[in-house]
């Protein structure tokens, strides 16, 4: 993301930042006052989208930048379908007892009560997987079930 900066005399400085598919202008004023534009592409007028008072921009900067909230990614994804049903995500964590296992071995709809409907196989996907399909670490199966259907796979997860 190429950045340009330029000073504006008497004015302030002005960055441009390439977003691929078009283009931000930030005009910091020297009286702190923040203007953000939105340009469509290189011949295309800017358009305002934004002003920003001194105080403000640094306490939107600071939300942005994370200095109020770190998102951390969850270790389970969960869906709630009609009924209560959940779609859930979880990754085979080294050492756990699935890793190596068949599903038709590992028996996960008997001992849990989830159907795994797809397995997530670093960038690609096993949709609808058979019951001899062998389960690898860091594989991301997706289950649905009920919740504790998926509390008894995650029990069994780490047994």
């Amino acid at each position: 993301m190429p950045i340009s900066e330029s000073d504006l005399p008497g004015v302030g400085k002005k960055f441009e930042i390439d977003l691929g598919d078009g283009e931000m202008v930030v005009v910091i004023h020297n009286t702190g006052k923040r203007e953000v534009f939105r340009r469509i592409d290189a011949d295309a007028d800017s358009e305002k989208v934004f002003e920003f008072s001194d105080d403000l921009a640094r306490t939107i900067g600071s939300i942005i930048e994370g200095a109020h909230f770190q998102p951390i990614e969850p270790d389970t994804q969960e869906t709630t379908l009609p009924g209560g049903i959940l779609l859930e995500w979880y990754e085979l964590p080294p050492g756990s007892p699935l890793v190596g296992e068949t599903l038709e071995s590992a028996d996960i709809g008997n001992r849990t009560g989830i159907s795994i409907v797809a397995i997530q196989r670093g960038e690609g996907v096993v949709d609808s997987p058979e019951a001899d399909t062998v389960l690898k670490e860091g594989d991301t199966v997706i289950a649905v079930g009920t919740r504790e259907d998926c509390a008894a796979f995650e029990d069994l997860l780490t047994e």
